[in-house]
């Protein structure tokens, strides 16, 4: 909302509480999970690619060209699909003192998945500014999220110069506003 020069009001959640599970939440994202964006008219949109597309749409973070677009998605989708069931759910288990037996036993794999995640983001980066089109889109920012706090989760970026140097080409666009993991 900062790099789109937008007002918004942040709301925080206590998930560990189940602040996302009572009525007035569930009736705004049935799913009872965060990031929710509430509209000024009241209609709300969850899932955090579907916020910052919404969000980014008309704006130069996302492509004109049609392949370019497609291409923000596919980085957007691997996000959900290959980047955050691991290095951000292993950091959700450390941070949050969750690691469970059950979760113990399934720790090795996810990192080891959180890790392949972070090769092919390093393979890409070593010859690209940015995920698409050589150049900042929504792409980078879906993909910052939980890059940036993987150390959280007990990832090491030592290896990974290509993604260190993209987070701080992320943290340099105007308008970047550093959150607390």
């Amino acid at each position: 909302m900062a790099q789109l020069a937008r007002p918004v009001r942040r709301i925080e959640y206590d998930i560990d509480h189940g602040a996302t599970r009572v009525p007035a939440f569930l009736a705004k994202n049935p799913n009872g999970r965060v990031p929710l964006l509430e509209l000024d008219d009241g209609t709300s949109i969850a899932e955090s690619g579907a916020i910052l597309w919404y969000l980014a749409e008309d704006t130069p973070l996302i492509p004109a060209d049609r392949l370019e677009r497609a291409r923000v998605l596919q980085w957007m989708f691997f996000e959900q699909y290959s980047h955050e069931p691991y290095i951000a759910v292993v950091r959700h288990w450390i941070k949050h003192h969750l690691l469970d037996a059950p979760r113990q036993a399934q720790l090795a794999e996810r990192r080891a998945k959180g890790y392949a995640a972070l090769d092919v983001m390093e393979i890409h980066l070593q010859s690209h500014a940015f995920f698409v089109g050589d150049r900042y889109s929504v792409a980078d920012i879906a993909l910052y999220a939980y890059t940036h706090v993987a150390h959280e989760g007990d990832f090491d970026l030592a290896p990974y110069p290509s993604i260190r140097r993209w987070l701080h080409r992320v943290r340099a666009q105007t308008g970047h506003i550093p959150i607390d993991g």
